[in-house]
């Protein structure tokens, strides 16, 4: 397995991961994701892989190039007079192919991303994961990842 920066050839694999991701969100939120997307379309992905300051990475297979997971990050600053002016690498997206899932192919992506984050001198590595998705929530513990805030909803 080789862990390396997206291109543009690499999209419609993407695309497929992306789709995969969104249905289980989808599945268990339908009043927020419309089931049959992704979060990203063609040409969106084409400018985040061009931009230095969102860079996708992606596990491929040596033999066969098959992509089989990814991770979409970003750069982010802390501008607020009120915090510590830390940079911080957010993962958007950390996907294993729904086939290839429990193998340790989405840790070797997570651990290929915090040592670039740390080679980037971020102070820290952060990610958002949904309520709904508790196997994303148990492979983040595993990682390491501890619970820094919480986002809370009332559906009125």
């Amino acid at each position: 397995m080789e862990i390396k920066k997206a291109k543009e050839s690499d999209i419609e694999q993407i695309t497929k991961l992306l789709y995969q991701v969104h249905k289980i969100h989808s599945d268990k939120r339908p009043d927020l994701f419309i089931p049959k997307k992704k979060k990203y379309n063609e040409n969106e992905l084409k400018s985040i892989i061009k931009n230095e300051e969102k860079p996708i990475f992606i596990a491929t297979d040596e033999k066969s190039g098959n992509i089989l997971g990814y991770a979409f990050c970003i750069f982010q600053k802390q501008n607020a007079d009120s915090m510590q002016p830390i940079k911080t690498l957010y993962i958007d997206d950390l996907c294993v192919d729904e086939n290839l899932r429990g193998g340790g192919i989405g840790y070797k992506i997570f651990e290929y991303v915090k040592n670039y984050a740390k080679e980037k001198h971020c102070y820290n590595l952060t990610l958002n994961v949904w309520a709904l998705n508790e196997n994303a929530k148990k492979f983040y513990e595993k990682c390491g990842l501890k619970i820094q805030k919480y986002t809370m909803e009332n559906i009125l």
